[in-house]
């Protein structure tokens, strides 16, 4: 037996309870790892709440969680990794809990400590998504929004690694980390379209929007055509004839995860853990996401 997070309905924080199962068993091509670390995302408090039961509805009991970081201690037949080794990934059937599955596991870095390999993998795959799916090229200047979020401090480093010109959009607090990570920072609110100007005086070619905060016409604008405007974030997309980008098992680009990695063990890729908590206070840090307490990711610690 061991301890998974689990909900029997949606609703919030408190639904998340720590509950006893049966450890599961790797089946072909998986992996078991004894989990040291799993990232909490925004879909997961989504998904627990019910909002997105439309179009991913929970199967009671659900067990949440996605990204996590450990040791195999399992390995089914044709497994990519083996007993030992430390690996991260995508979980198979839930990540907060002591043991998760493992379809494809990605080697951990020594040089990465377990939270950080854990926050990687979904921020840093939809950070990749979006670049690849912008089509933006060295030389050309990209405007991120929200670069302050996980995603966006994510696809600012990326970006500056290719050669891009990165002007980001953040809030005061955030403007000297990302200008220390290579970016243009500006502070976004009343102006932003003028500070940007000011930033990028060649002009912007495309745009990553990861914070959902109503900017789309004004970045359509800047750039002169929707088609080099993708949000992650904004619903209202398709009426500014903008790309929605969505990650699903149709759309994913792992060999992202294995760069992030080398960059991060390279010290050219830095994510902030913004809080860590045991595994049985996973109520606890959805309630102080949703009270917006905490910046940075957050972990939990099996």
């Amino acid at each position: 037996m061991s301890h998974a997070i689990t909900y029997a309905r949606y609703g919030g924080p408190d639904v998340l309870t720590l509950t006893e199962v049966d450890a599961p068993g790797p089946g072909q091509g998986q992996v078991r790892i004894r989990v040291r670390a799993a990232a909490v995302n925004p879909i997961d408090l989504k998904l627990r709440s019910g909002r997105m039961a439309g179009a991913r509805p929970a199967e009671f009991p659900a067990h949440p969680g996605l990204d996590v970081a450990g040791v195999v201690d399992g390995a089914g037949p044709g497994a990519g990794a083996a007993v030992g080794d430390e690996v991260l990934g995508s979980a198979v059937g839930g990540g907060y809990g002591e043991y998760a599955l493992l379809d494809q596991p990605f080697a951990k870095p020594a040089e990465i400590s377990f939270e950080t390999a854990a926050a990687l993998v979904t921020v840093g795959e939809t950070a990749y998504r979006g670049l690849r799916q912008l089509d933006v090229q060295p030389g050309e200047t990209l405007l991120v929004h929200g670069a302050g979020g996980s995603v966006g401090t994510v696809a600012v480093q990326l970006a500056v690694a290719r050669g891009i010109t990165v002007v980001a959009t953040a809030g005061e607090p955030d403007l000297q980390r990302l200008t220390a990570l290579g970016a243009r920072a500006v502070r976004y609110g009343d102006g932003w379209v003028e500070r940007v100007e000011a930033a990028a005086p060649q002009g912007v070619g495309r745009v990553f929007d990861t914070s959902g905060a109503g900017v789309l016409a004004e970045s359509v604008a800047l750039t002169g055509d929707p088609a080099r405007v993708i949000t992650i974030a904004d619903m209202d997309a398709a009426r500014h004839g903008v790309r929605f980008s969505a990650g699903g098992p149709t759309n994913r680009f792992p060999q992202a995860i294995p760069e992030l990695a080398r960059l991060a063990a390279a010290g050219r890729l830095d994510l902030p853990i913004g809080a860590t908590y045991p595994l049985a206070e996973a109520a606890r840090a959805h309630a102080d996401i949703e009270a917006r307490r905490t910046r940075g990711k957050v972990v939990l610690l099996p």
